[in-house]
């Protein structure tokens, strides 16, 4: 294919949305597999790998700047074997280079990734991120750069290799040996407390400066924190405070949209204003189970109408008509980030009442300048009592006419062009969606949130489980990619909630397929803990195994709280024996950086404190009362599962728990059963943590 051609590439057979947006390059792209390595060897031509997402608003720019120029496409051609990548496709080779660009730049990496490999082997030599189309930001021009690394590499061969060594030496070293001795106790809890409060920004929330991440697992991990010493004589209020200011700031901010609902990926600046406009399923999935739990936890109003509209967000403009749930919202529509978003005063002027305009104007402070290229974002600006104060107007009338303006400017939104949607499906991030959305089902006493979640789980199990293996993508009617770690275990936590919120039995089954097939073919049987791939997987440069949380929680540590879960669940030890060995395999991680991983602390707080199991047998009405009064209370170290009487093949340590005539309880602690508990009242006091 030559330069000037202008017939699709090779990525027009792909179903990944962000390939398909490469597919009319210029540029001789390749999908990454055979062919392209083969073209590789063949020709002696190093692969330039360009790696992105759909939602990425700088691979959107660098493909306009250079994939899209045919002088410069005519280069890349010229000099190397080209391959793109969608790291949402393949996380197993977003990690590897990753870390590579990481190790190479002494800088993190992020989205595009672009990154240089030898012919023959595909060791990285040499990398970046995004690269101009001209000479800026003390960066050559895209051009430039492809040449002066083509010259390099035809010239240093030898230092190359010297170098890759180096590189794969430590990728040897960064898996830490296993604490098979040690004395797993809470000592990283409080570390990680103390470190969190030392990096927490006490006016606007959040950890660290500018840009912000949610990091919805830390928020979870300090509220169970609190939880856990609500009974002592000095409960950690502090970690509450957190947890709290954090979580009202974000949703006052840009960083949550005021008229649709739902989060963006980040905030630029320290103050939650100015998001990173794309909206990622794999947020919003952890954050609403984080609100949800702040909800009941607080009985905040605040917590409960964003973890509402969170909620709706995700099953009104992210679930696909089959069920399962699409994965992102771009940041850009018509070629510029955020337009779907903002506002001029005019329109505003003329789309609302003057009464509407006024209580708009106060709540979103839009009497001073644009806050984001001469438009306005919303951004809470003051409280609605300040707001009715300064109208001298009720709270519930300032409310009622706010209400209906963001109706009346969400409607008019909808008519806009909108953000391209990823509409692939990715087993992993539905997990967090399905516990995200049972979570908020129990907490909100919304069944229908339960239904959706119930209608995503289908369709994984039915179009991503083939012959007892899980698949990761699901788009256009193909099911492609023998799944990763994150698409078992976040699945597997997503069932397990799942069936807290209602249950079936039949999921419980797939539920211990998909955990012996996780420990099958992921866990590393000499060390402990679960590689990121398969053991029948392509065979890469390095196998990954990583502890810390990155965007999402860190499968290790998801895998080791959901098998805990299930193991005292089933009575089946060897789920609980495979979580402590991940908890030993990443103790020494855990330890010198606590607060980087969360997902395993929270694991690591079950694991020493096990959770107590509540089984309700009897009449659904009744066991469905029994239970909806027990998730009234924050209690995450408690399961509630409710079981109807006439339940048929259920697991061994489940059926024991006989129903009688009438609704009876067990509370499991660890491996021992209470006697059958025949009242409501009783058992909540039983029960009382």
């Amino acid at each position: 294919m030559t330069s000037s051609s202008t017939s699709s590439n090779r990525l027009a057979h792909e179903t990944s949305p962000y390939l398909l947006q490469h597919a009319s390059n210029p540029v001789d792209w390749y999908p990454w597999g055979e062919e392209a390595l083969a073209k590789a060897l063949r020709e002696e031509k190093p692969i330039l790998l360009s790696i992105g997402y759909s939602a990425c608003h700088w691979c959107h720019v660098m493909a306009h700047e250079s994939f899209e120029d045919p002088a410069t496409a005519a280069v890349m051609n010229a000099l190397f074997v080209n391959v793109k990548v969608d790291r949402e496709e393949r996380p197993d080779l977003d990690k590897i280079y990753q870390l590579a660009h990481q190790v190479l730049t002494r800088r993190g990496g992020g989205w595009p990734l672009t990154m240089f490999l030898t012919h023959d082997d595909q060791r990285p030599f040499f990398g970046g991120t995004y690269f101009p189309d001209t000479p800026r930001h003390g960066m050559p021009a895209f051009t430039e750069l492809l040449q002066r690394v083509a010259e390099y590499y035809r010239e240093h061969h030898d230092d190359i290799r010297k170098q890759n060594e180096s590189l794969m030496q430590v990728y040897a070293d960064i898996i830490p040996e296993p604490a098979r001795d040690a004395n797993l106790d809470a000592s990283p809890l409080a570390q990680a407390r103390t470190a969190l409060a030392q990096d927490f920004d006490k006016q606007f929330g959040g950890f660290g400066g500018a840009p912000k991440f949610p990091h919805p697992m830390t928020l979870e991990l300090l509220l169970r924190y609190w939880r856990a010493t609500a009974g002592d004589e000095q409960p950690d209020l502090h970690s509450l405070y957190m947890t709290g200011l954090t979580l009202t700031r974000m949703a006052e901010g840009g960083l949550y949209d005021q008229l649709g609902g739902g989060f963006c990926r980040y905030s630029v600046d320290m103050y939650w204003m100015i998001p990173h406009f794309e909206k990622m399923l794999y947020d919003n999935g952890p954050l609403l189970a984080t609100y949800a739990q702040a909800a009941v936890a607080t009985g905040d109003l605040l917590y409960t109408r964003i973890a509402n509209e969170t909620a709706d967000w995700m099953v009104r403009d992210m679930q696909s008509p089959q069920g399962a749930f699409w994965s992102t919202l771009d940041a850009d529509s018509e070629g510029h980030e955020g337009k779907f978003y903002v506002w001029d005063t005019a329109e505003l002027g003329q789309l609302l009442t003057p009464a509407q305009y006024r209580v708009l104007e106060q709540r979103f402070g839009l009497e001073g300048t644009p806050n984001f290229e001469g438009h306005w974002h919303l951004h809470v600006h003051r409280s609605m009592d300040d707001v009715a104060t300064a109208l001298q107007i009720s709270v519930g009338e300032a409310t009622a006419l706010l209400d209906s303006a963001r109706q009346t400017l969400l409607a008019t939104r909808n008519h806009r062009v909108w953000p391209g949607r990823d509409e692939k499906v990715l087993t992993a991030w539905n997990g967090l969606a399905i516990r995200g959305l049972a979570i908020a089902a129990r907490v909100l006493q919304r069944p229908e949130l339960a239904a959706a979640a119930t209608r995503a789980f289908d369709f994984i199990r039915d179009e991503l489980w083939r012959n007892n293996r899980l698949l990761a993508v699901y788009k256009d009617g193909r099911a492609r990619f023998p799944a990763y770690l994150d698409d078992h275990a976040f699945l597997l936590h997503g069932i397990v909630e799942l069936l807290e919120t209602r249950w079936r039995t039949e999921d419980v089954t797939f539920a211990v397929s998909l955990a012996e097939a996780m420990l099958d073919h992921f866990e590393d049987k000499a060390n402990g803990g679960f590689f990121f791939t398969a053991d029948d997987q392509e065979m890469l440069i390095h196998r990954p195994k990583t502890y810390s949380d990155e965007a999402t929680p860190a499968g290790n540590g998801i895998a080791a709280f959901a098998l805990n879960r299930l193991g005292y669940l089933l009575g089946e030890p060897r789920y609980i024996d495979a979580a402590e060995r991940t908890l030993r395999a990443a103790w020494s991680s855990m330890t010198r950086y606590p607060p980087g991983h969360a997902a395993l602390l929270v694991a690591l707080e079950e694991f020493l404190a096990p959770p107590t199991i509540v089984i309700i047998r009897g009449e659904p009405a009744e066991i469905t009362s029994w239970q909806r009064d027990l998730s009234k209370v924050y209690a995450p170290r408690r399961m509630v599962l409710a079981i109807p009487g006439d339940a048929k093949d259920l697991p061994a340590a489940i059926s024991e728990k006989h129903a009688q005539e009438e609704c009876v309880a067990y509370v499991c602690r660890g491996t021992v059963c209470s006697e059958p508990i025949k009242s409501l009242p009783a058992l909540i006091a039983v029960t009382r943590e």
